[in-house]
Formats: C-alpha cells, sequence, structure tokens
C-alpha cells in the first residue's frame, strides 16, 4: 500500500493524479490520501484506479474497522482470483523495451545552438525511414510549430492554436489527449505528427508547476498512443524552467545540440547538474535516469581551418573538460537550412510562409545527407538497426 500524508492546507484533489502514478508503476493495489482534515483510500483495478473509501478525519476512530477491512494486513495480500495484469509501463527496463515507442528530448539551456533545427528535420529523416513520429513542441517561442508549417496564420484573430496546444495537454488530465491536440504537418513527406506550442505557453507555468503533476499528465497521455508510434522527439525551451524539466523526466534519450562555442560549453555546467537534479526526480518514481547520448556538434562553420584545427580541439573540451561524451554525427552550418524554415508560398498575392524540410527543400544537400546520418545513428542507438 502507497500512503500520502498532505499538510493540512493542502487540497488532496491536487495529488490524486500523483498517487495514481505511484500505484500504476510500483504495481501497488491500494493508495491512502490523507491531509488530517479527510483520509481516502483508493483501489488499483483493471479499469484504472477508484475511489473506495472516503471519511473526515474525526471519523476516523469510529470507522477504523471499515478502514482495517480495506487496507488491514490480513486483507492486502495478493488474492489470485483478482490478480491484476501486468500493464505496460515506461518503467521497463531498456533491455525488455526494444519494441516499444521511444522518447527523446532534444535540450541545451543555451539558445541559438540549433535545437529547432535538429528536432524537425531529425523527425524527417526518421519518417522517411518508414518510422511513425511525433513531434512535442514544449518551447513557449514555438519555433518547432513555426518550422513544420503548422503557423498559417498572419493576423492574431485567425490563431487556430491559441485553443489547442500542449499547455491544454499539460493541464487538463481528461480532456486534450495525443490524438485530439496533434496536428498533421505537411513541411515533409511522409508528413510528420506534431502537438504544437503557443506563447501564451508561459503564461501557464505558474500553475501547472504548483500542481506539480504535468509530467505525469504527459507520462500517461504517451503512454496511451504507444501503439501509434515508434519515436517521439520532444523539444524544449533554453531555460531550466518547468518546460525543461518535463521533457527529461518522460523521455529516454537525451540529445544536446550544441555549436560547441564557449558559451554553449559553459553551459554544459547547468545541464548536467539540471539532468542530475532530473533524474533524482525519476528515481523517486521508479525511473531510470535518463540516457544521455551526449552533445550533437550543431551549427558548426564549414571554414576549413576551423573543422581541421579548431573543431576538433572544442570536441576534445567536450570530453575532457566537462566529462560528457560526443555523438558522431555532426549538423554544419549551412545556407540551405536557413532557407528551408523561410521558405514562403504566394496565395492571392499574399506571400505565406511554407517552411519546408531540407529533404523536401534540397533532398541532394549536404545537410540532407547530415541528417540522414543521425537518424542512422539514433535508429542504431535504440537497437533498429
Amino acid at each position: 500500500m502507497v500512503i500520502e500524508a498532505k499538510h493540512p492546507k493542502q487540497n488532496l484533489d491536487h495529488h490524486v493524479r500523483k498517487l495514481r502514478y505511484y500505484l500504476s508503476s510500483l504495481l501497488v493495489r491500494y493508495g491512502l490520501l490523507t491531509n488530517g482534515k479527510e483520509l481516502r483510500i483508493y483501489e488499483r483495478g483493471q479499469n484504472g484506479m477508484e475511489l473506495v473509501f472516503r471519511c473526515a478525519g474525526e471519523e476516523i476512530s469510529d470507522k477504523i474497522e471499515k478502514i482495517k477491512s480495506l487496507v488491514g494486513r490480513e486483507n492486502t495480500k495478493p488474492k489470485p482470483a483478482r490478480a491484476i495484469p501486468r500493464r505496460v509501463s515506461r518503467q521497463k527496463p531498456r533491455q525488455e523495451r526494444k519494441d516499444m515507442m521511444k522518447i527523446i528530448a532534444v535540450y541545451h539551456n543555451k539558445g541559438g545552438v540549433g535545437k529547432t533545427t535538429v528536432v524537425v528535420n531529425l523527425a524527417a529523416a526518421l519518417s522517411r525511414k518508414g518510422k511513425r513520429v511525433l513531434v512535442v513542441d514544449l518551447d513557449s517561442q514555438a519555433n518547432t510549430t513555426f518550422a513544420t508549417g503548422l503557423i498559417k496564420f498572419s493576423e492574431e484573430d485567425d490563431d487556430d492554436i491559441r485553443d489547442c496546444n500542449i499547455g491544454h495537454t499539460l493541464e487538463k488530465e481528461d480532456f486534450f489527449h495525443v490524438h485530439e491536440i496533434t496536428k498533421k504537418s505537411q513541411f515533409n513527406t511522409p508528413e510528420v505528427d506534431v502537438i504544437p506550442s503557443h506563447i501564451n505557453l508561459m503564461d501557464k507555468e505558474t500553475d501547472l508547476d504548483r500542481g506539480r503533476v504535468a509530467e505525469f499528465i504527459l507520462v500517461d497521455k504517451l503512454n496511451a498512443v504507444e501503439a501509434m508510434y515508434d519515436i517521439v522527439i520532444i523539444d524544449t525551451p533554453p531555460s531550466l524552467n518547468l518546460f525543461a524539466r518535463i521533457p527529461i523526466f518522460v523521455a529516454d534519450y537525451l540529445i544536446i545540440p550544441s555549436d560547441l562555442k564557449p558559451f554553449a560549453n559553459q553551459g554544459l555546467t547547468n545541464v548536467k547538474k539540471f539532468v542530475k537534479n532530473v533524474n533524482n526526480h525519476r528515481r523517486r518514481y521508479k525511473k531510470e535516469p535518463i540516457e544521455v547520448w551526449g552533445v550533437l556538434p550543431s551549427k558548426i562553420s564549414t571554414n576549413s581551418k576551423f573543422t581541421k584545427h579548431t573543431l576538433p580541439e572544442r570536441i576534445r573540451r567536450v570530453k575532457n573538460v566537462y566529462g560528457m561524451d560526443v555523438m558522431d554525427s555532426c549538423i554544419y552550418q549551412r545556407e540551405v537550412l536557413a532557407q528551408c524554415t523561410d521558405h514562403f508560398e504566394t496565395i492571392d498575392d499574399q506571400e505565406m510562409s511554407d517552411p519546408k524540410s531540407v529533404f523536401e527543400f534540397k533532398p541532394n544537400s549536404q545537410s540532407a545527407e547530415e541528417f540522414e546520418s543521425l537518424a542512422d545513428e539514433v535508429m542504431k542507438r535504440i537497437g533498429e538497426f
């Protein structure tokens, strides 16, 4: 049995979601939740978690026999006739999860390192390899939402994302499920599913962080669609806030794009500390630490002297000074990548944004080859090769 005792001023309704997560991940049958003023007992069954007992704090002594009949030692022993089937869970050891949906977070707390470019073109490359890909934009700047072609409006009154985006998914446990909020993106062939972000996401941070359940809601909602997708890629904000913490809690793997310039390298210290703190949070819920694949060199200069002399030295510094692995792939800064995002189409004499993946824009370019190699490395790391 899991017991959660809260301060008398805390509303128990705010902790039901976390208790449900405990029972599911630990495969525990009963959960007891109390704040002294009220006591509740929940039971996990085949149809989820149900409230089976509730009383005020002053009634506990009068109803102790009822409580004992539910969760007393003699009544909580496993009963074969009511055995609960093991639920497919994100907490299964990685070696047992070869055929399960994989979740990749792309994160660096330094901005301007090519994170969005990596997310959208990696998703495109994996989709072209036959993988069913879902992109989740958790950055309120919504650069990934824009780069995947989902912002088609030119005036605020035409904004069709404002009322249906990742913020709604995180704050509503029983509404705005993945299949309801996902949009089909036409920036690539085959299409990639995207959960969009919006600038109003930043307004939700305080309330979501206070509840401390947003990450659990996202875990459950992604678990519900794991038969629909092979790979989920989550874009993150360049910060140390809630919307960076959620993906690192939820994901299986972490890619850290970096231009390897001094400020980006110095930021790796903050990244390591942040990941360590989130891993401590994961352990409390029986989740393995996120597997950090390492730093992905991105937005790297193509200058021959730089690539021959400076780049190898910066890679060595990442390994020796900051103690982080460096991925085999490398994404260079090429004009074609900027042109992909800045692509426009003309409709009724008006120019409308129409971003494309590098594979749609210039499939035979060096950048396309680089993202093809990155996709191959990702698939090898998750055991697809």
